[in-house]
């Protein structure tokens, strides 16, 4: 199971969200080149970076930060928030260092845009999955639709997505843990690799994600605080 450790965006400093809120914003560092490089250090074998003002504007607000974290660091960056055209996509992926982009709002408003997207560049395409009491949450989670998570990630199948990264909004950001049930539901209900995100706030938690059909972990404000040492988060995940 891999650790990833997430860098938000939010006018080109690194934040953190409490439940999606925009108005409940955390500044964690002014310079998030310093911050990924630190996670690099650390041992983190994949930096996840989200464009918040992108996510509600829906276009790349935050593309210079962006490309000076990938120039930066040798470890690979996946990016969401704002992509929600073929321009965009195809202006982050042709950065050098770029593993991935990952389609939110995209995936369930133009699907054809994903279909295509993965056609173009196979492997290279994540979805992400934000759901709020099951539901699926779209830009920048202001709005929830009437759409069940499970439903979505079904729908993905054979689309060839490289993986989903599932978000519980009620969670994100609020140190009180995990939602297992949902989130296993998730990675128990589709062949995709699953991405735990959401809540993730000791290396308890962790341990737990690892005995699931879960994939990987994404860790934001627990390591910002400190609750939870990478390096720590990284040996436990390893541990067969």
């Amino acid at each position: 199971m891999i650790v990833i450790a997430a860098i938000d965006l939010k006018g080109g400093q690194c934040v953190r969200l409490s439940q999606g809120d925009m108005d409940k914003v955390t500044v964690f560092a002014d310079d998030p080149v310093e911050m990924a490089k630190r996670w690099e250090a650390s041992g983190a074998r994949l930096i996840h970076v989200v464009d918040l003002d992108g996510a509600i504007e829906g276009t790349a607000k935050n593309f210079e930060v962006v490309e000076r974290i990938v120039e930066s660091v040798n470890v690979p960056v996946q990016i969401g928030g704002g992509i929600r055209d073929l321009d965009v996509a195809e202006k982050y992926l042709k950065l050098t260092g770029i593993k991935q982009v990952i389609l939110g709002t995209a995936a369930i408003k133009d699907p054809d845009f994903l279909v295509e997207l993965v056609k173009r560049h196979p492997r290279r395409v994540a979805v992400g999955i934000d759901a709020k009491n099951g539901l699926v949450a779209i830009k920048g989670w202001v709005e929830v639709t009437e759409m069940k998570a499970v439903d979505l990630a079904r729908q993905l199948e054979g689309v060839g997505v490289s993986c989903i990264i599932y978000t519980d909004i009620a969670r994100d950001g609020m140190m009180a843990g995990p939602n297992f049930d949902e989130t296993a539901k998730m990675a128990d209900s589709v062949s995709i690799p699953v991405i735990a995100s959401g809540g993730i706030s000791s290396i308890a938690d962790v341990e737990r994600y690892r005995k699931t059909a879960v994939e990987g972990v994404l860790i934001g404000r627990a390591l910002y605080t400190g609750a939870i040492d990478l390096v720590e988060a990284i040996k436990t995940a390893d541990v067969l």
